[in-house]
Formats: structure tokens, C-alpha cells, sequence
């Protein structure tokens, strides 16, 4: 048993997960992003008496040399060694995880990627991110940022449109993730075509063939499937499940899909790219895994 927890910008989710790696809510709240004393004490209340150990799935890169924490949108955390402090005022063992690695887990365990030996799982939402798990284990890296495939230069092959170059939350200009969410599309559509549009609106435009958001649709594609397929050469999984908010658009999905299956060294004759489901549940999951890995015997 693991107090997992998934903890985002507006709200912390906290369960019970057993060995049969369910979720059993016990409660959520707010998440305090300006005050880091009570963001712990948030973490410790949902926690509540017992000495399970606690995983934890947040937005943010955790370095692995020393646990500290980059996340943008939790402020009063960034910089902090959450884990390290946390095991100093509950006397409990805990993890610190990113989300999208703990979304990797549970998608790897059981999800989509059960039974594959290589499976790269990507987050596209309001910003994109992405984690690698290779037979069954995640893939870390140096500095705990493997798999981030959406903080490199944003490139349009393709269509050779011109991109605006915006600078992105991880400090460097012109990155991949800028474009590749929900905001970067709606960006996106402002500076290609000149109207604001919110994405549910461009993407239902699109499938209707209207000609701006196809010509915006041509070259968010052209963005985000060539960035993709890059690290499905590098990596060349088995399968990239997706999620987030974007991935409950079907034909978008089928059109990533597309974009990288023509774009990658590798052939393959079926879908490389599927739609999953995301959400606290998944992170809850992750977390609890890499508890289990990193903790328990």
C-alpha cells in the first residue's frame, strides 16, 4: 500500500493504492502554489496518520542528484527538495515524481503499453511533455529530463512556414512546446491566419474543412509530427500512447499519427500513435509504481 498523490497548478489529488495498482480517492484540494509551508501541510493533511509511503506525480522536472524540484507552476515548490523535506516532517519515506513519467508508468503497466518493451508516452494538453519506459522501467536520464521532447527548437519542414518565436516556460526561445499544446495552437492560428480562436473551435473548423484552420492545422502538424517523429527515431518504441486534453480529438490523434509514421526511418504498417486516457488516476497509478520500485522490497 502507497498514499500516491498527483498534484497539478490548481488542485492535489491524493488516494490509496494497492497491489492491484487501484486508485481509491480520499480527498483533494486546492493546491497552495504561493506558500510552500502550506503546500506541505496541504500534502501532509490529505497524507494523514500511518507510515505508508507516499509517491508523489507532479508538474515539474525532479532532479535525480539531488531531488530538487523545477515547476513552473507551483512557485512556492520550485527549487525545493520536496521529498527530502517531506521525509523530514512526516517521518515517512517519499518519492517525487514528474507527471508525465508517472503517466508513463501506469500507461506502460496498464494501459495502452502493457506488454510492449519500449513504449514513449507523450502528454499533449495545454503544453506537451513525454516519457520513455523501457522494459518496464522508466528511463531517467542525467538530470531527470529524458523524454521531454517538447523543449527543443520548434521547425516546420514541411510547409516552411515562418513560426513565431515565443519563449517558453523552461527559459529558451522558440521551443517545440510554445506551439505543440492547446495555447501554442491557438498561437499559432493568431499568427498564421490572424484570428483568435480558442482550440475547440480550430480543431472543429479544421474537420470541417474551413481553409485557415486547415492551413494552421497543416502546419501545427508539420510542428509537432516532425518533432515526434525525431524522438521516435531516436527511441523506436513499440507504441506512443497519448494523452491529454488534445488526444480526446480522434482525427487529430489519426493526423499525428500520420505525420509521423511518413516522417520516421522505421516503417510500420499499422498505427504507432493511439489515443489514451489521462487524468489524476493515471498519476496516481505512476506514482505508486515508482514507489514499489524505488522503495519497497
Amino acid at each position: 500500500m502507497a498514499i500516491a498523490f498527483d498534484i497539478g497548478g490548481t488542485k492535489i489529488a491524493a488516494a490509496k493504492v494497492g497491489v492491484d495498482l487501484v486508485a481509491n480517492e480520499i480527498g483533494r484540494v486546492p493546491t497552495p502554489t504561493r506558500d510552500y509551508d502550506a503546500f506541505c501541510a496541504a500534502i501532509a493533511d490529505l497524507a494523514g496518520q500511518g507510515d505508508e509511503p507516499i509517491g508523489i506525480s507532479i508538474a515539474g522536472v525532479v532532479d535525480p542528484r539531488d531531488g530538487r524540484l523545477t515547476v513552473a507552476n507551483i512557485p512556492c515548490a520550485d527549487g525545493k527538495t520536496l521529498a527530502a523535506d517531506l521525509e523530514a516532517s512526516l517521518g515517512r519515506r517519499v518519492r517525487v515524481l514528474n507527471d508525465a513519467k508517472a503517466f508513463a508508468l501506469a500507461e506502460a503497466t496498464v494501459g495502452l503499453g502493457k506488454g510492449h518493451a519500449s513504449v514513449f508516452a507523450v502528454i499533449i494538453g495545454t503544453g506537451i511533455g513525454g516519457a520513455f519506459v523501457l522494459n518496464g522501467r522508466l528511463v531517467m536520464g542525467a538530470t531527470g529530463s529524458a523524454g521531454e521532447w517538447g523543449h527543443g527548437p520548434a521547425a516546420a519542414a514541411r510547409t516552411c512556414a515562418a513560426l513565431p518565436i515565443v519563449r517558453c516556460g523552461c527559459g529558451q526561445p522558440g521551443c517545440v512546446d510554445t506551439l505543440g499544446g492547446a495555447r501554442g495552437l491557438e498561437r499559432l492560428h493568431r499568427h498564421l491566419c490572424g484570428v483568435e480562436a480558442d482550440t475547440p473551435a480550430i480543431l472543429a473548423a479544421w474537420q470541417q474543412g474551413e481553409p485557415d484552420a486547415v492551413r494552421t492545422l497543416d502546419v501545427y502538424l508539420d510542428v509537432v509530427g516532425g518533432a515526434l517523429a525525431n524522438t521516435v527515431n531516436i527511441l523506436d518504441p513499440d507504441i506512443v500512447p497519448i494523452g491529454g486534453g488534445l488526444a480526446r480529438n480522434a482525427a487529430l490523434v489519426a493526423a499525428i499519427d500520420a505525420e509521423v509514421r511518413s516522417r520516421t526511418l522505421g516503417r510500420r504498417a499499422t498505427a504507432l500513435c493511439l489515443a489514451t486516457e489521462t487524468g489524476p488516476e493515471k498519476g496516481l497509478i505512476g506514482a505508486a509504481i515508482h514507489v514499489s520500485e524505488t522503495l519497497l522490497p
